[in-house]
Formats: structure tokens, sequence, C-alpha cells
């Protein structure tokens, strides 16, 4: 059997993999008819041919072909064409996406009882390697939670504890991944509040398909403890990107603004509307295989026509009526406007927020990278009477549009 599998870029962990029994040509590239699809810029529509010269499978029998504009480099060193050698990483361009390539053979029989297979030691691997590069199998092993291995810890809160964790057997999915799971712990079981959010993001999660929304896996209970199982999704909220590299181009801030009102629309003309209610920079991480935006944190999720309910929102990001806890689809539209103030200088956007005769508003006057026009959409749809703003997610998208 020969398995290709997608790698991240930067801790080598897997994405997805391909498993072929009796193929004898593999073709990889971005057009939808190859066998293996990769959408990357940096690939080519048909990039290469993956050839058995023998019918046997031998691992030393297929041959690579690159046709690849921007090139193919197999453990690093350039080729257009030569023998794959087993177990080795094949980059489709310079910065593009890496794929594991594996020929897994039929084991030989024994011939003694005393014959057993080599133990791998792991040796070779880098300091921040998940995955053993040599057998595949997990590197350190946390705690195992029913059949997922708990890899790393993500982050400890008031609420619980979220790991990266391994689906070894791929009894959620049906095939071996990496998943988010997020630990609630027993205290926090005990307060209503903190439960109903925690069951509500698993349940939304669960009705909800959309490429910008985390999939939902599994949810259970283990040990008095809840556990939500979900998507990883590799990549970094806005407000670390912005963090780290500082504030972004006007035309990538108003690109990644109306991918979410995309995501928005989608939970509004849910029936009855979803209303997120934390839309904020760390609630948005944007995917590195294609710079989408993904929406986060669903625990906050209400359906218009609930009775109202406790204050939820980030300050600087919150409508007025959703601090009074009455929110509206368009209290979700209105923290697109701070979003795009602080995606554009890098500063807490409650630092623009002023007094404005009876009402308080975002002063952006001054910030040299929005435009009159951009000012315009940031006014009408941070105004403090729901009415008066934009009123859905596809208005606020077409007026961005014009910015670009």
């Amino acid at each position: 059997m020969i398995t290709l599998t997608l790698l991240e870029a930067q801790n080598k962990t897997p994405i997805k993999d391909w498993r072929f029994e009796e193929s004898s040509v593999i073709r990889v590239g971005r057009a939808a008819d190859n066998d293996v699809v990769l959408d990357s810029n940096l690939v080519s529509r048909y990039h290469l041919e993956l050839i058995n010269k023998s019918p046997l499978g031998n691992a030393d029998s297929w041959e690579v072909i690159s046709k690849g504009t921007n090139g193919t480099f197999v453990n690093g060193v350039l080729i257009t064409q030569g023998t794959l050698p087993d177990n080795c990483f094949v980059q489709l361009a310079r910065g593009g996406p890496i794929l594991k390539w594996e020929v897994l053979k039929q084991p030989k029989p024994a011939q003694s009882s005393e014959a057993i297979p080599p133990v791998c030691n792991h040796e070779g691997n880098l300091p921040d390697n998940l995955f053993c590069i040599y057998c595949g199998k997990p590197l350190s092993v946390q705690l195992t939670i029913r059949h997922y291995q708990v890899l790393r810890t993500l982050g400890k809160g008031g609420m619980g504890t979220t790991y990266l964790a391994w689906d070894s057997a791929g009894i959620t999915t049906g095939y071996p991944k990496l998943l988010v799971l997020k630990q609630m712990n027993a205290d926090m079981a005990k307060i209503a509040k903190a439960q109903e959010l925690f069951q509500r993001e698993a349940h939304t999660l669960g009705l909800l398909n959309h490429p910008g929304i985390p999939k939902y896996h599994d949810f259970f209970v283990e040990d008095r403890k809840k556990y939500l199982a979900m998507e990883l999704i590799h990549g970094q909220d806005l407000e670390k990107f912005v963090y780290r590299k500082g504030p972004v181009t006007v035309n990538q801030a108003i690109e990644w603004m109306m991918q979410t009102c995309n995501i928005l629309d989608y939970l509004h003309s849910q029936n009855p509307p979803l209303i997120h209610r934390d839309i904020k920079p760390a609630n948005l991480m944007v995917r590195n295989s294609n710079n989408r935006i993904v929406v986060l944190d669903f625990g906050a999720v209400k359906e218009i026509g609930t009775a109202p309910g406790t204050r939820i929102g980030a300050e600087g990001y919150c409508a007025p009526e959703q601090e009074r806890g009455q929110p509206l689809t368009q209290s979700d539209l209105y923290a697109i406007g701070p979003t795009l103030i602080f995606l554009l200088t890098g500063e807490n956007p409650f630092k623009f927020y002023r007094q404005q005769g009876r009402h308080f508003r975002f002063d952006v006057a001054k910030i040299p990278t929005i435009t009159p026009r951009l000012k315009e959409i940031i006014d009408k749809v941070t105004q403090p009477l729901p009415r008066d703003r934009y009123q859905t997610a596809k208005e606020v998208a077409a007026a961005l549009a014009v910015c670009e």
C-alpha cells in the first residue's frame, strides 16, 4: 500500500492522507481530476506523476516525474525525474505543500519464535516534532482519554483545558487524525451557566457545516469531565497574528472581514438565526493552507427568539444592545468595525472609542490607513442603534467589496 500524507509545514504534523493499494500511476496537482488535489497557488495544475515501474510494488520501483512550474523537491533536493526513495518528503515548490511518501510493505512470515520486529528509538527527530519521521508514531503521549492520545496542551483557562489529541485508530473520523480536545473540568461542571455554554458549543457545532466553522467530531463524559472533540485548524488567530507581525494591509483586512461576513451570513440564515455574540480577532483564525478565516468559540451562540440572557462579549467589540443582554444578528455585524480598526492599527479599538453627543462612537478620522470610504463603513456598522446599521452580513460584505 502507498500512503501520501500532507504535513503541516512547521511541525510536520499530518493534516490529511491518501492511500493507494493497486495504483500504477498517482497524479498530484491543483486540478480536480488529480488523484491527490492540493489547493495552493504554488502548485501547478498537473504538478507531478508518481509511476510504479514494477508490478510487485517494490519500494525502489517508484519513479517521480516533475511537471510543476515551481519545481519539486525530494528530501530538499530539486528533481525533474528520478527514483523515489521510501519514507521521503516531497515538496511541491519551494515553500509549497509537503507530502510524506511511504510504501507499506506486507510483513514477512517470522522465521522463528525469536523474530521480533525492531523497535524505533525515534533518534534524529527535531525537538518540536510531534511524530517520528521514521516510524510515524507520536514521540510523546501525555495521557490517553478514551481512544484519544494527548500529545500537547494547547491552553488552560477557567473553563478547562484544551489539548492537541491524536485519534490513531481513526475511531472518530474513519482515519487517523489530529484533533482539538476541549475538556471542561469537574469544578466548572457544577456551575449551571458554564455547563450550558460548553454543551451549547458542542450542540451548535454538531448542526453546522461550513468551511469557516470547525467540524464537530465527538462529545462525551469521562471521569465526571465533559469533552468536546473538534477539527484542528492549522493557523493563527488574528489577535496573535497582528501582535506578532504588526498591522495588516487594507486589502488584507477587508478580505478577511468579507470572509467573516460570509460565515456570519451562514449563521444568521439558520432557522432560527444563530448569533455568535463573541466576534473578535482572538476568535477569528486564518488557515495556513489557504489564508481563509475560520470562526472559533461557539459557546456563546444564541438563537433569535430565546429569552434575553447574560451579557457576553469582549470590551470594544460588543454592541450596546448586547451589553444589555439583548443581542441581535446586527450585534455580530457591529464587531466587524472594531475588528477592522484592530487589524489596521494593532491597537485595542477601545482606545478610539469616544463620546460624541449622546452616544459613544469610534473616532477613526486620524488613522491614516482608513480611507474615507472605509470610515463610512465602520461608522455605519457601529451605529448605536441596530436599525441604523447594515441589516445583513451580505450588505456589509458588498460595501467592503467596493473598498478593495
